[in-house]
């Protein structure tokens, strides 16, 4: 067998993120944009009106960009994809209209922009899987519904982790999120926590870890965005043994 050339390895560069990793991306910069916010006006010293106007302006570009991606991809018109086209551009538009707001107007303009983007993703990704199907490799690993929950919450901005080392707590919003599920997905290096990055628990606390997917847990959960979590596992039903077979093998 031939062995690629240095030259060949050289040039060889990963594949190009595909439109649902880049909105899954795009969803962590909107939840950091909030958190940034929100450090912003947890600050006891007054907030500098102007601090996330370039944040807020290059999230509407990236949007848009995200959107572009989109159409490239020439899928077919669905209500769906349609649907997820118009949302991102709304918010793409409340992303630009925040830079001209003051920190607390454009936190309340931006609050809900991980959680869109997610569903986005998963309206695009449901399209691509029903008009590719044919080409969609499954996922090379398998994840327990606790984890592929947890990926989902990551993914929406609604983790975050407080406490010290020997203990700690996990904050979810929507749904249950166990610190050993966590655990379980940082050793995959599937997500990672980002020190002192998100708002208090409480007025005068100190800030929280926020949890983001790495770029690797973004691919991963981009391959299983419409797929149902994985049942728990259990022991396995026996065959029905017919009467004709049981009376033989007496």
């Amino acid at each position: 067998m031939t062995e690629p050339s240095a030259d060949a390895l050289l040039f060889e560069v990963p594949p190009p993120p595909t439109p649902v990793e880049r909105l899954l991306a795009l969803a962590d910069h909107y939840t950091q944009h909030n958190d940034m916010l929100d450090l912003l006006l947890a600050d006891s010293a007054e907030p500098d009106p102007a601090t996330h106007v370039a944040a807020a302006q290059n999230l509407a570009a990236e949007t848009l960009a995200v959107i572009q991606a989109i159409h490239e991809e020439r899928l077919y018109e669905s209500a769906d994809l349609s649907e997820a086209v118009v949302r991102l551009k709304q918010l793409a538009y409340l992303s630009a209209a925040s830079a001209g707001h003051g920190p607390q107007l454009a936190r309340e303009l931006t609050a809900l922009t991980p959680e869109a983007v997610v569903d986005s993703a998963t309206r695009v990704a449901g399209e691509i899987r029903r008009r590719r199907l044919s080409n969609a490799s499954p996922p090379e690993e398998s994840f327990s519904a606790a984890q592929h929950t947890a990926l989902h919450e990551i993914a929406r901005g609604h983790v975050v982790v407080t406490g010290s080392t020997d203990r700690q707590y996990v904050h979810h919003r929507t749904a249950r999120v166990l610190i050993s599920t966590l655990r379980s997905l940082e050793a995959k290096d599937l997500v990672a926590r980002k020190a002192n990055s998100a708002a208090p628990a409480y007025i005068g606390g100190p800030p929280q870890d926020r949890v983001h997917l790495t770029p690797t847990g973004a691919t991963v959960l981009a391959a299983v965005l419409t797929l149902p979590p994985a049942a728990p596992a259990g022991p396995s039903p026996r065959p029905a043994t017919s009467t004709k077979t049981a009376s033989r093998s007496r």
